[in-house]
């Protein structure tokens, strides 16, 4: 990344014609795409924000740059928390990639720490109940919204679509994954009734939400948002791989059922259907061996050289014996 360039850009984007970069730090936790820590200053005034860009490989399955921007645009005049967007660059002359900068704000996203503290956002409790309410404001947004033309029609009937979409994917695999497709049929034999669309974050989880000593202070990383139903997005943060060992924590490891259904419900008016959760809950768990399945070809195909990109793929065995275990709950 030529500094140079970046700083010329940013000056012209900004308005501030003598701005300078003081401080970069590449910030830990960008299995997907990568993100810069930048303190920039100008006379008068001195801010800190993030430039997110691709990796030097993107899965399929995720949105450009300009897609996200667009998403945290209309997430952020909806009064989601989410860090205010500032401006997008389409150039790749200047960093060799799509990039776009937002604001930056305090806190922490380490599952393993999140899910072993009692005080963080304000206590358990008091945080699971704020991630059912702010999921309900996300939720507030619902097709046609002009500047996200680019998610296409939302799908008639959110969970056949996830079926259909789930077995193309495993087609596109080098081997055979029989427990994977074992937990799709089951998903397709107890499909419940089609809901209307919403706007679903589709990766609402520990390790994606911001959380100082006091608040929620951020809900990142847009790049998988789709027109869905509302249960997807709370199964996803409900299901076991998102509980950091914290097991008996059901919602993220951090806390409870009720207090995220109550949360919802009270910033929504929607009572939540448990066993749609649930149905979700299984389908979450499909869909994340199949992208820790393309993980790993990142770096099987040579594309990019990672450790963390390398150990993804192993997490596919605990993930199939969870289906199992998910599956058999359902039919005792």
């Amino acid at each position: 990344m030529d500094e140079a360039l970046l700083t010329d850009w940013l000056r012209q984007a900004s308005g501030h014609a003598a701005l300078t970069i003081r401080a970069r730090e590449l910030l830990t936790g960008g299995a997907i795409q990568q993100n810069w820590a930048l303190q920039v200053a100008w006379p008068g005034g001195q801010e800190d924000w993030v430039l997110r860009t691709d990796s030097a490989a993107v899965l399929a399955v995720s949105l450009p740059r300009r897609a996200e921007f667009a998403l945290l645009q209309v997430a952020y005049a909806a009064g989601v928390t989410v860090p205010e967007p500032l401006f997008l660059c389409d150039d790749l002359s200047v960093t060799g990639a799509p990039f776009f900068v937002m604001r930056r704000v305090a806190g922490i996203t380490a599952g393993h720490r999140l899910v072993k503290s009692d005080s963080l956002g304000g206590g358990r409790a008091a945080l699971v109940r704020r991630l059912g309410q702010e999921l309900a404001r996300i939720h507030t947004i619902r097709p046609p919204q002009p500047k996200l033309g680019f998610l296409g029609v939302p799908p008639v009937d959110a969970c056949l679509a996830f079926i259909a979409n789930s077995r193309a994917a495993l087609d596109r695999q080098r081997a055979p994954r029989p427990v994977l497709e074992w937990g799709l049929r089951h998903l397709e034999l107890n499909a419940p009734e089609p809901l209307p669309p919403v706007l679903c974050h589709n990766d609402f989880r520990t390790g994606n939400l911001m959380v100082t000593e006091q608040a929620l202070t951020a809900v990142l990383d847009w790049e998988f948002a789709a027109w869905g139903e509302p249960h997807a997005d709370l199964g996803w943060l409900c299901a076991p791989c998102w509980r950091f060992g914290n097991h008996l924590r059901e919602v993220g490891g951090i806390g409870d059922r009720a207090d995220l259904y109550a949360g919802y419900e009270a910033g929504s008016g929607q009572v939540v259907d448990p066993e749609r959760v649930r149905w979700w809950e299984l389908a979450a768990t499909i869909r994340w061996a199949l992208i820790a399945i393309d993980q790993a070809e990142r770096f099987l195909s040579g594309t990019e050289c990672s450790l963390e990109l390398a150990l993804t793929g192993h997490l596919v065995p605990g993930l199939e014996w969870n289906i199992l275990d998910m599956v058999e709950a359902a039919h005792a």
